[in-house]
């Protein structure tokens, strides 16, 4: 094979036996570059693949000193002849290196383990370690599976808004939009939009008024909450998964929620494992095992009621004391998926105080239709329900919460123009990439976390 121009890494190790023995170009940055009198060596890397490749040039390089004096971090272009090395990899003989773009001494990313603090406070940089190269190509791998899953099934993607005038989950904590002036007072009325509006803290809602046309949409897209927390797991903006399948049961939904993760985590294992081997050895974990028993499991399924009996029965003390009525702690969670049932468990059936106001009501008056998703090692990953669709029951509902039906007719009418049995769950993007990663914090799931006073970058 004649050499075609510059060549990616991805294209080179795909077909590395026709390149080998023969002139090739590549284009990318010099990770670490080891120099001695007559020799040197470079770990090159030009974001195509997790893989690398080491290029090794002599005094026969053109330019041998001004070779010698590149740094690392620099970008460059090299021409060689590619080559066996000493254990069986394949390494470039550079002919010719070609300084593209130089980088200083003071390049924060030196060839050591960095902290994940220290890189966040750089994460315009963080995209070029070994970590991150691996935990976002996971990330856009997981992407691409989630639009595979629900395109080769028929859903239609949807783009619900940003900016809404309504708070899905009723629950508060949302972000303001206004064209008022920094430190001036708001009024609606003279606003841009001439009511109050705030930033979406879920696509949901108006993705239900599209599978009402197309009977399975999918919403996948940013969202926001002004929640006060500096946990592990929370940030002020993140990316949302939210499907809405009509003619579609608790019971049905819970069975697309086990195949839809199921799927995406097995797309994951077949194109991403360079990175989770990394991961795994970064992590000093058992992630790829993990991965592969989710794959084999069946989903527990119980009560919200029969899982609080479980735990008051547990041989084991809580910090939080399990208690009928109210939500799930960690703990909880973590004893369910990994010591009673040993594997993924829905629970649902959930208490209606607890619970968002658009569910279904259970005939017991006391429950909601809904389900969340628990797995081991990381707890909820989905919450989902069966939407309420009998007019009178939701009117009654948002009327005893104080949520305006006026202003959501849109949203209730369905209930009278066509209205149908149906469903959905939602699941936090960067839930999902901790998940497949083994990282232990959302802002190192996502590109630029925005958390309590941080909005860097």
């Amino acid at each position: 094979m004649e050499n075609q121009g510059v060549i990616d890494l991805a294209a080179l190790y795909a077909q590395v036996g026709d390149y080998a023995g023969k002139p090739v170009t590549v284009q990318g940055w010099v990770r670490n570059h080891r120099k001695q009198k007559a020799i040197g060596f470079m770990e090159f890397s030009d974001g195509t693949c997790f893989q690398t490749i080491q290029i090794v040039y002599d005094g026969n390089v053109s330019d041998f000193a001004s070779v010698q004096n590149i740094r690392n971090g620099s970008a460059i272009t090299v021409e060689g002849i590619l080559v066996k090395g000493n254990r069986e990899t394949y390494e470039i003989q550079a002919s010719r290196i070609c300084l593209e773009g130089d980088c200083p001494e003071d390049y924060p990313l030196q060839p050591k383990r960095h902290s994940v603090e220290f890189l966040r406070d750089i994460a315009y940089l963080r995209p070029r370690t070994r970590l991150f190269q691996a935990v976002f190509r996971v990330r856009s791998l997981a992407a691409a599976a989630i639009h595979n899953y629900f395109q080769e099934r028929g859903y239609v993607y949807v783009h619900t808004p940003l900016i809404t005038a309504n708070d899905g989950e009723g629950a508060g904590n949302t972000f303001t939009v206004t064209a008022a002036a920094p430190g001036t007072a708001i009024k609606p009325e003279d606003d841009f939009f001439g009511k109050p509006t705030s930033l979406a803290v879920t696509g949901q809602l108006e993705g239900e008024t599209y599978a009402l046309a197309y009977k399975r949409i999918y919403t996948f897209g940013p969202t926001f909450r002004a929640e006060n927390s500096n946990t592990k797991t929370h940030a002020a903006e993140f990316w949302m998964i939210e499907p809405e399948i009509c003619f579609c049961d608790l019971q049905k939904l819970m069975d697309i929620e086990e195949d839809f993760l199921k799927a995406v985590v097995a797309e994951v294992l077949e194109k991403a494992r360079p990175e989770l081997e990394f991961l795994q050895k970064y992590a000093g974990s058992n992630l790829i095992e993990k991965l592969e028993t989710l794959l084999k499991s069946k989903v527990a399924r119980v009560t919200h009621k029969e899982a609080i009996d479980i735990l008051q029965k547990a041989p084991k003390e809580f910090e939080h004391p399990a208690v009928q009525g109210e939500d799930l702690f960690k703990e909880h969670e973590k004893y369910l998926t990994e010591e009673y049932f040993k594997s993924p468990v829905c629970v649902y059936d959930w208490p209606k105080d607890i619970k968002a106001f658009y569910m279904y009501q259970n005939p017991d008056g006391e429950t909601v239709a809904a389900v969340d998703l628990l797995v081991p090692g990381s707890g909820e990953l989905m919450g989902g329900s069966q939407r309420e669709d009998r007019y009178d029951l939701l009117v009654a509902r948002m009327e005893e919460l104080g949520i305006s039906v006026e202003q959501m007719d849109w949203y209730v009418n369905l209930r009278k123009f066509g209205g149908c049995t149906h469903s959905g769950f939602g699941m936090g993007f960067e839930r999902l990439v901790m998940y497949l990663t083994d990282i232990e914090n959302i802002r190192d799931a996502i590109p630029y976390p925005r958390t309590p006073g941080n909005c860097e970058f």
